[in-house]
């Protein structure tokens, strides 16, 4: 019977404040995502017409892209055979192909993505006491505010890289002619890119491309931060619940400690389905990470005496560093809530129960102690830990890197 009356409840939803709620957890990832085409895909309420756009888009976008991949790759690999040059392109190139990589699971995973944000529209729908969407709506705010900050970092970085360093970076001569440059090379073999309008145009070009980059990065980011803040809003009502237990057993009701242990099944799948979406994700964010963390390190050590360079760096230094660690951070204390049920069931005075109802919370207890977790592929397990092995492993990098090049 509780089973189904939680799923009539999708009929005739318990929080009529539904709509709004769910607007407001998806609203950021909305914005980020229907630029890039991947909203209709994900949203489960789209028109053909949506998919013919998103299609559009999606053409546009890895087009815009892989106008910097080509020519600056072979740029790189056939043409400039200075490790000083390749150095300082492997770190913008090396993004623009992660960015590729994530653009296409967020793609892929399109499916998992959507039954994802169904769950969390389903618990929005369903959700009954005040209370309870009072926590919802508190971890929600806390995603927002994480992709906000994320957001800011990573266009403000990323943007000053591709416009603010090339309009203050000192005029050269060449040819007795104005040199303009241009954040990605490797267009001379086959366009006159000194010349107007042809310049005008490959620079917002990649403008433009830079956009779609770092939305896609924040796209991803922001998947990571609702689901997970939703999953630990969940459980933060699951603990709320098993603090009432005993007094609601004691008054004759039987259906919480039913509805806590149906409500923990589908935390852990919703937990599960999670992870399967962003596996992959996380895992292209950990070695970028990585990679990228140690370039730019080394990119803030050669421009210290220019003052742009060194702001321009150490933003986009600082935004790398914090999107892993949010990423890492996330995952810490998904499993940290997990345990935290665990805890709660013990502490709280099951000794005062009926035999049979003590004896249903051992479910709980032994299921908290393996809890779901975060992972980069199936590999990595994202914790504070993985974020201190990746911020070492970016440092002895760029001290190989410093010895290649004799600093």
């Amino acid at each position: 019977m509780h089973h189904q009356s939680r799923n009539d409840t999708k009929e005739e939803p318990s929080n009529w404040n539904s709509v709004r709620d769910v607007q407001y957890t998806l609203q950021l990832s909305k914005w980020l995502l229907k630029p890039i085409g991947v909203w209709p895909l994900v949203s489960g309420r789209s028109s053909r017409l949506d998919y013919f756009v998103s299609a559009v888009l999606m053409v546009t976008c890895f087009s815009s892209i892989f106008f910097i991949i080509v020519p600056s790759g072979h740029y790189v690999l056939y043409v400039n055979k200075s490790v000083q040059m390749k150095l300082k392109l492997f770190g913008p190139v090396g993004f623009c192909v992660s960015s590729v990589l994530k653009y296409c699971c967020l793609i892929i995973k399109s499916t998992p993505l959507k039954r994802c944000i169904q769950h969390v529209e389903k618990d929005w729908r369903t959700v009954q006491d005040p209370n309870h969407r009072g926590i919802m709506l508190k971890y929600m705010t806390m995603s927002r505010n994480l992709i906000t900050i994320c957001a800011s970092f990573i266009y403000t970085g990323g943007m000053s890289f591709h416009t603010v360093m090339q309009f203050l970076s000192k005029e050269g001569v060449k040819d007795n002619s104005t040199f303009r440059p241009l954040s990605y090379p490797g267009y001379d073999w086959f366009l006159d890119v000194q010349s107007s309008p042809t310049y005008e145009i490959v620079f917002f070009t990649h403008c433009f491309a830079a956009m779609i980059m770092y939305t896609v990065t924040t796209a991803a980011y922001s998947f990571a931060a609702v689901f997970v803040t939703h999953i630990c809003g969940q459980i933060r009502i699951q603990i709320v619940k098993l603090d009432e237990l005993v007094e609601r057993i004691e008054m004759k009701d039987d259906d919480l400690l039913n509805t806590i242990v149906h409500d923990h099944v589908e935390i852990l799948r919703f937990a599960k389905t999670t992870e399967k979406a962003l596996r992959e994700l996380c895992f292209i964010q950990i070695v970028e990470s990585t990679l990228i963390m140690c370039i730019l390190e080394y990119y803030t050590i050669m421009g210290r005496r220019d003052a742009v360079v060194l702001l321009t760096y150490a933003t986009l230094l600082i935004s790398f560093t914090y999107n892993i660690f949010i990423f890492c951070y996330i995952g810490e204390i998904l499993s940290e809530q997990f345990y935290l049920i665990g805890t709660t069931t013990y502490e709280i005075k099951w000794y005062t129960l009926p035999a049979r109802k003590a004896h249903d919370l051992i479910l709980l207890n032994i299921i908290s102690q393996n809890p779901p977790k975060l992972t980069a592929g199936k590999i990595i397990q994202l914790s504070l830990d993985t974020f201190g092995n990746v911020v070492k492993t970016s440092v002895v990098y760029l001290n190989l890197i410093l010895t290649i090049t004799n600093w």
